[in-house]
Parts: C-alpha cells; structure tokens; sequence
C-alpha cells in the first residue's frame, strides 16, 4: 500500500484525533495514539492485539506499563470525547444523554469488581444469576435524519462492596460531565430501574431534564384545589389518576418514526403531580403502539420533567435511549470490550475508555455520511445501498492502516496529527548513492 492510500481517509479523522490529544500529555500521546489506532483495527479487546495491528516501535511490555504508571487522566479523555461529539449537535438543539448499565461476564472472582449480579434481561438460555463486572455508561446520543447513534462519553465500573451502587455510579458519572454540558439544553434518557428519586432530584438540581418510562401503576395525582383560605395546611395532592381517569382522555392516533421504522401509535398525555417525586410536576403520556396485525400492544407510561415538550416529542425523544443498548452490543461483541481484562480498577478503566474511544472515532464518521466516508466503507460490494455502520468504516481503515507506523504520523513540534508526518510504507528511504 503506497501513500496514495492515505487520500481515501477522511480528513476529519486525523482533525478528530489532534483535537483527542489536547486532553493528554505530550509525553504519553505517541503511545496513546498507537494503542487507539490498534484497537480500532482488531475486533478483541486484548492489548497485545491492538500492538499486533500496528508497527510498534516499543516493546510489547512498554504499552502495558504505561496504561499502569502512566500519568495521564482517562476522565480527561472521556471529557474530550464528549466535546468531540458535541460538534455533531447545533448549539441551538437539545442534547440527549442516555444512562444505562450492563454486565461484562468473567469466569473468576479475582477480576476487579467481580460479584454476583442479577440478570433482569431475561435473556433465553441465561442463568438468572452471573459472576462478573457491573458497568455504567453515559452516552451522547447523537441523531440525523432517521438514525440515531449513542456516542460512549464515559463509563464507570460500579464497586462490588460498600454502599455505593449503580445510582450512585450514575449520580457520579453526571457530576463529573456537567461542566461540558452546562450551557446546553440537555435532557437524560433513563430506563425504568433508573427512574427513582434519588437519581431524578439531583439530576434536576444539576440543571438535566429527565424523560423515563415507569411503571404503568405509578401513583399519579391531578393538581390540588385552591385552598381559598380555609382552615389547615393547603392540600399537596389533588385526585389520583386511576385506570378509569385515563380511558375518559381523548386517544390521539399518529404514525412516527420510532425504533428504526414507521409505526402507529396511540396515545393519551396530561401535565400530572409525581407522587415518588414528592409532588413535582411531570407531563404523563400513555402510549401504546398497535402491531401489524391490528391487535394493540403493551401499555408505556413515560414521564417528562420538561413541562414545555409535546407527547410526540416525549415520545420521539425517548425512543433515542434504544441506541445505547446497540453501542453496548456493539462494544462488547465487535470492540472486545468483554475481552479487556486488567488486574487493577484504575488501569481497567484506562483500557476501556481507550476501546471506548475507539468506538467513538468511527461511529462519528458514519453520520457524516460524506464521499469520503461512502468510499471508505465500500470494502463490501453486496452492502452498498446500506446505511454506513462503524464496523464498515473500521474495515476500510484497516485495510489501509494495519501494520503502519502511527507513531511517526504526530509531530510533537505542532501538536497536530497526519500521516504527511510519517511514512505509510513502513520501508527505509531509497539509497541514493552511487554504488562501486
């Protein structure tokens, strides 16, 4: 391959990666680099994989040395992940965040973390009951016209003793991201094990909006009547929402585009009192999708602290926390996520983000959709008419980047990072003296 190959490459990759690099020393962005490009070309989440792919100019055990010792911060890199994301949202549209957990599976007790966790997915041919590491992941989710894609800003890896679980996991991971969203509109996207107080209140305290679903039992209640200077304290709860309250709402009938294709849905909306939430006001909508075959589905109640948002915008908003469940899919079974197995907390953190990160780069790629991007990912003839997934685009940079010297294509000098910095033949310079 000749350095004709390097026209091919999407210029904003290599604009995406300088400005990666700011968040790191100088010192460590040459390893830093090596180790990013090496997991974006392999499919398993092992370090010596990541050093096979590439022309590594230091020994394997060097690379490992430095995720333990090395003095650079992964949060900072996560952060930075997040301000690159946000370039792909206008500053006058509202941000999505989505909050989810999931379980890496491991064979022994000796991983960091490791304990015994319940497995609420309800999976065929799964045990109820698994040994390994409890993950959760703030995603940015990411959306143009009719795809959506969950960015991974950070996760973190929740303790297996002591009192702090995956709320408090959660409450952390939106403590430590707000200053890169505190002058957006952002809202959080939660499932309904998230959807609990102490998680909502300090969310709103921050500055978040929240939209979750919960259970279609929710104790719900209609604003009180005016007091009118009666005797005693002034009501806090008016009459409770019941089964019969809400069949008297008008039913409006609307075809969406949710979850990846056209639907019709039924749904009911009214502006309600929270009781879980000590009384706060929330827009309630009632939504039930009807199927194909003219029967209709399950009843959803989800819930909308932002008084200002419409049903159909709850109900379209919402339906972007689904692309956090494919970037999980995605992590673990493409980017080897559940292969990344280190002996520290700290150092498996590092790892991760890394392959995170990795993830992050061609994702962003694939909603350009520019020439550029359509012909890097025209590796596969057969899926030409298909959408640009980040598993097209790592395959056109591998067949152009594996086995190159990443190391040389950043100038330390300029903080900038181009492979008109190095050489993508890997080969020695041509002797051009006489001969005898």
């Amino acid at each position: 391959m000749d350095i004709k190959g390097y026209r091919h490459i999407p210029r904003s990759l290599f604009e995406a990666i300088t400005f990666l690099c700011q968040a790191l020393p100088k010192r460590a962005v040459p390893t830093f680099l090596e180790l990013l490009f090496g997991a974006m070309l392999t499919q398993n989440g092992f370090v010596t994989e990541a050093w096979l792919a590439i022309a590594a100019k230091r020994h394997w055990s060097s690379y490992y040395k430095w995720l333990q010792t090395g003095r650079w911060s992964w949060v900072a890199v996560g952060l930075q992940t997040a301000r690159l994301a946000l370039r792909q949202v206008p500053a006058d549209k509202r941000c999505f965040l989505a909050i989810d957990d999931t379980v890496i599976f491991r064979c022994s007790s000796k991983a960091p973390e490791s304990r015994i966790h319940h497995q609420h997915g309800q999976k065929a041919n799964r045990p109820r009951f698994v040994l390994g590491q409890g993950w959760v992941s703030i995603a940015l989710c990411v959306s143009t016209c009719k795809r959506c894609v969950a960015i991974p800003v950070l996760s973190r890896l929740s303790r297996s003793t002591g009192n702090s679980g995956k709320l408090v996991a959660a409450k952390t991971l939106l403590r430590v991201i707000r200053p890169v969203f505190a002058h957006r509109l952002t809202t959080l996207l939660l499932d309904s094990w998230y959807m609990r107080k102490t998680l909502i209140l300090p969310a709103l305290e921050m500055g978040y909006q929240v939209i979750g679903q919960v259970r279609k039992d929710t104790a719900l209640y209609l604003p009180p009547e005016p007091h009118n200077g009666k005797r005693g304290r002034p009501r806090k709860y008016g009459v409770k929402w019941d089964d019969e309250q809400v069949s008297q709402l008008p039913v409006i009938r609307q075809e969406m585009f949710l979850y990846g294709r056209r639907q019709k849905v039924h749904y009911r909306s009214a502006r309600v009192l929270a009781y879980f939430l000590g009384g706060l006001p929330v827009i309630a909508v009632w939504s039930q999708f009807e199927q194909r075959d003219g029967t209709m589905g399950r009843p959803r109640l989800i819930l909308s602290t932002d008084l200002s948002l419409s049903a159909p915008r709850i109900l379209l908003a919402y339906a972007k926390r689904w692309s956090i469940e494919d970037m999980f899919n995605q992590l673990k079974n493409r980017w080897g996520w559940k292969e990344a197995w280190q002996q520290s907390r700290q150092v498996l953190h590092r790892w991760t983000q890394i392959l995170s990160t990795s993830y992050a780069l061609p994702s962003l790629l694939s909603l350009n959709n520019g020439d550029q991007e359509k012909q890097l990912a025209n590796l596969c003839p057969w899926r030409v008419n298909q959408p640009i997934t980040a598993g097209r685009i790592r395959k056109g940079l591998a067949h152009i980047l594996r086995h190159v010297d990443i190391r040389s294509m950043w100038n330390p000098k300029t903080g900038k990072f181009s492979p008109l910095n190095g050489n993508l033949n890997n080969k020695r310079p041509p002797d051009k003296r006489k001969r005898a």
